[in-house]
């Protein structure tokens, strides 16, 4: 008997249940299953357009900065306009999202577009949302070859693109989104919920942008 099974077995023993309580077991299956939500806040809880508006301005409060483009085709020129106005490299690291990909990114001559996972070298890292959450101004972000973790914390700068449509109200909505993407019971190797750059007062607390990802952060807010 391994150290867990003795731990559970006394646990058992002082409920007075069975190892086989069939009717315990159903309880907890049951809940497994219907994911009951607890209280969700009203901040959140508003019309389409003022639930991108608090996004944006949760995100801004977080150190965050926030451009609003109209349409998907805006996205590189957006990106290349961000990078001139940081004096940063022509260059940027992102994977195969299709959202990504169908955009025009080679109309943006000067700019460099590397595919796949950052090594750590790369100064800007562009990635797309699964959605984001109004209450807090968070990204939410899903591992995978289309957006690769890496890219969220290696590079200096990382741009973010999030179609307003996937903005959420609150966390609860996003994470039930994320089960509908991918199925019941099934869920990407790693979700990352992202608020602002990365940040520490660890050391005399003194607010250090940077400290273990990327020292700015810059959302592509598409149409809404």
């Amino acid at each position: 008997m391994s150290s867990r099974e003795a731990i559970l077995k006394k646990v058992r023993q002082s409920l007075g249940q069975p190892a086989s309580d069939a009717v315990r077991q159903k309880a907890v299956a049951d809940r497994l299953k219907k994911s009951p939500q607890g209280v969700i806040p009203a901040r959140g809880q508003l019309a389409p357009a003022e639930r991108v508006e608090l996004f944006c301005t949760m995100a801004e409060k977080l150190f965050a900065t926030v451009q609003r483009v109209p349409k998907p085709e805006d996205v590189p020129a957006a990106v290349a306009e961000y990078l001139r106005g940081k004096n940063l490299p022509a260059s940027i690291r992102m994977g195969g999202d299709p959202r990504l990909a169908a955009m025009p990114w080679r109309k943006q001559r000067a700019l460099e577009v590397k595919q796949g996972a950052s090594d750590g070298d790369d100064a800007t890292g562009v990635s797309h949302a699964a959605g984001g959450i109004a209450e807090t101004g968070t990204l939410v972000m899903l591992s995978g070859a289309g957006n690769p973790t890496t890219i969220n914390f290696l590079p200096e700068h990382h741009i973010v693109v999030i179609d307003a449509a996937d903005i959420d109200g609150d966390l609860e909505t996003a994470i039930a989104n994320v089960r509908k993407i991918f199925g019941k019971g099934k869920m990407p190797r790693t979700l990352n919920l992202v608020s602002g750059p990365s940040r520490s007062g660890d050391i005399e607390q003194k607010l250090i942008l940077g400290a273990h990802g990327p020292r700015a952060l810059h959302i592509l807010v598409v149409g809404g």
